[in-house]
Order: C-alpha cells, then structure tokens, then sequence
C-alpha cells in the first residue's frame, strides 16, 4: 500500500520538489575538486555529446552540470521516474521518458521511441545523459549508448561524481545519496567515438571501453576520496 501511495501522480510531483531543493542545497554546501581541472571548459566545447554515468549515481547527475547547461536525460517510464522528472524539471533539466533496454525489447520498453527522442535532442544541441547499465544488471554496459553514439556521430563521455559524506543503500544498482557539506570528486573520462559504419565487433569493443572506462573512474575518486565504491562488490561477485 505504502509503495502504490508514493506512485500517486500527486505524491510523486512532492517528491520531486523536495528532491530537486535537496540537491541544490547539496550542490551549494559541497566542495567539488575537477579531474581535468578544465572538466567544464572540456564539456562545452564538446556540446553537444552523450554524457553517461551508472545507474547508482543518478541521483548526483544535477551536480555535475553547469548553470544553464543544456541538457536532457533519459528517465525510465516507470517506479519513480515521474518524481525523477519533476526534479529535473525543477533543476532545469528536460526528460525523454524512456526505457535503454538491451535492443531486443526497444518498442515494448519504448526505448525505440527514446532513441529517436535522444537523436533530435542531440541534433538540436542538448547534452545527453542517459546510465548505460543493462535492466536489473547494475555495472555492464548495454549496447544502446553505443547505438545512440553510432547514429548520432557524437562522442560518449563517461564521468563519475563521488562525494565523501553519503548513504550508500543497498538495492540493484548500490544507489549513493550524496549527504550536504561534504568532499566531492568529479572526473571525466576520454571521449568515445563510434562510427556510422561500425560493424557488430568494433560497437563492442567500444562498449567495452566504456564500461572499463566508468569503472576505472569510479576506483580512482573513491581512492582519491579515502573510501570504497558502493558499486565495487557487485563487479567482485561477478568475478
């Protein structure tokens, strides 16, 4: 009963709100070191691009940007993702109301329609953020991003935003809640290209990439900060 009350149109749109003035209380009291130091400098030059981080560190994406950043992201259809929208609505922020998939299922998840969304929204000059995790498989990297970076033409930056006071839960994705006045690392990594006319091998290997990529971002600010990645133990059972 508690769950279907909180998915209430209603409820959700609250949640939103008190969600998006708890993250710019966060942003105000939180002492971010840049790895580039030119990280923002580095963005803007490259806008539009893909911007992709794990699933986990959703919440934290609103940190990352600058004021008046143009920027849409890719928010499931389902659960929560109605407060998500409200947040990102409220943080300035525009929602493709979309589910990534694996590309076998695109038109039941509506992903189909959120790549077409995310193309125009590219080609229209947004940044892109979308979390490449496969459904329910936190930490590996789905081909969809690689799709999207493939028709698109546009680079695929994978960045991590790791903060030293915060709730680390314990669900699928190991989502971490950056507390306020605390220390945060934000690191981006090297552009990924993928080409039009890449063949099935050559858009796995850059999914490769990019997932070893996002890993070896989050060992290094977690190191840097002192603390564990929340994420590391789900890529050590796998092992």
């Amino acid at each position: 009963m508690l769950k279907a009350f909180t998915r209430l149109p209603a409820v959700q749109a609250f949640i939103g709100v008190l969600l998006s003035g708890y993250l710019k209380f966060v942003r105000l009291t939180t002492r971010f070191d840049y790895e580039p130091a030119d990280l923002v400098d580095r963005m803007k030059a490259d806008t539009p691009f893909i911007c992709t981080i794990w699933h986990g560190q959703n919440f934290m994406l609103p940190l990352v940007m600058w004021k008046g950043a143009p920027v849409s992201v890719m928010i499931t259809r389902h659960g929560d993702g109605e407060a998500i929208a409200v947040a990102c609505k409220k943080l300035g922020i525009k929602a493709i109301r979309a589910s990534g998939g694996d590309g076998r299922n695109l038109e039941r998840k509506g992903g189909a329609a959120g790549l077409r969304a995310m193309l125009k929204a590219l080609d229209s000059g947004d940044i892109v953020v979308m979390t490449p995790d496969m459904p329910k498989i936190a930490r590996v990297a789905g081909i969809g991003i690689v799709a999207l970076a493939r028709l698109s033409g546009r680079p695929i930056y994978p960045i991590v935003v790791a903060t030293s006071c915060r709730i680390d839960l314990t669900n699928w994705d190991r989502t971490s809640i950056c507390l306020p006045f605390s220390r945060g690392i934000i690191r981006l990594g090297e552009p990924i290209y993928v080409a039009r006319d890449a063949d099935e091998a050559t858009q796995e290997a850059a999914r490769t990439k990019l997932e070893l990529s996002l890993d070896a971002l989050h060992d290094a600010a977690y190191a840097q900060l002192g603390t564990v990645d929340p994420g590391a133990v789900l890529k050590a059972k796998r092992r």
